[in-house]
């Protein structure tokens, strides 16, 4: 039987500040799983690089659907984007040791360039998160006054958005491994550079109430459906 991890409480935070954090959250099982695909989206690269971006994994490794569509995967939708939902966009961040640099403040839907309905950020720690190690920092609501979609400059040099150039530091997620930070499309987040021997391994998924379509009227990310009513129609294999 499964029981929900969300209290009403997370769930207010959602709705007044844009985020909360789950820790500890990911069955062992799942955490496992998701530290084995990371290893291979590593081995796969066949090079050495200051970090390893990778999206649209789970159509190469159907062994990640078992967490994509899990029942924990359908909670958080539940609580945040409510009773409809498909997969949107996932990919694997993984940031080197002494060398994974940090990435700049954006919202999620700065990527999409388009107005459409917010969608859901869950950003996985596959090994415990710090402030020395790449950590997530995320501005809540309430400090960046934004609670819409806004227009992002993109770096040419790192190709990344950028939509928030105030000196707010924002709120660092210091969580162990397993540990979920669940965010709104529209809160802007970045991360530190890993300054530490070690991989900073993360997991990010992001699920849509409906399809998303970019700034081009084009279909934005994937359309894999989850919840239907409230109700998880998708395939685990």
């Amino acid at each position: 039987m499964f029981t929900s991890q969300i209290t009403e409480e997370q769930k207010s935070k959602y709705r007044d500040e844009g985020y909360f954090i789950l820790e500890r959250a990911i069955l062992a099982e799942h955490l496992e799983l998701l530290r084995d695909a990371a290893l291979q989206v590593v081995e796969r690269s066949g090079t050495r690089s200051n970090r390893y971006v990778t999206e649209h994994n789970w159509q190469q490794m159907p062994q990640l659907r078992k967490f994509l569509f899990s029942n924990l995967m359908a909670d958080i939708c539940r609580a945040t984007i409510g009773p409809e939902a498909i997969l949107f966009y996932e990919q694997f961040f993984i940031k080197c040791g002494e060398t994974g640099r940090r990435f700049s403040w954006h919202q999620d839907s700065g990527y999409v360039n388009s107005i459409h309905k917010p969608y859901v950020t869950c950003w996985c720690a596959l090994d415990d998160v710090s402030e020395t190690n790449g950590t997530v920092y995320i501005l809540p609501y309430s400090v960046s006054g934004i609670r819409t979609w806004v227009q992002h400059v993109r770096d040419a040099q790192t190709n990344e958005m950028t939509g928030y150039f105030g000196k707010e530091r924002g709120v660092p997620v210091v969580v162990p491994a397993g540990s979920i930070a669940v965010f709104s499309s529209l809160v802007f987040h970045c991360s530190g550079a890993n300054t530490t021997d070690k991989f900073r391994r993360a997991y990010i998924v992001q699920y849509a109430p409906e399809t998303v379509y970019g700034g081009n009227g084009k279909q934005s990310g994937t359309n894999e459906p989850f919840l239907k009513n409230g109700q998880n129609i998708a395939r685990l294999s």
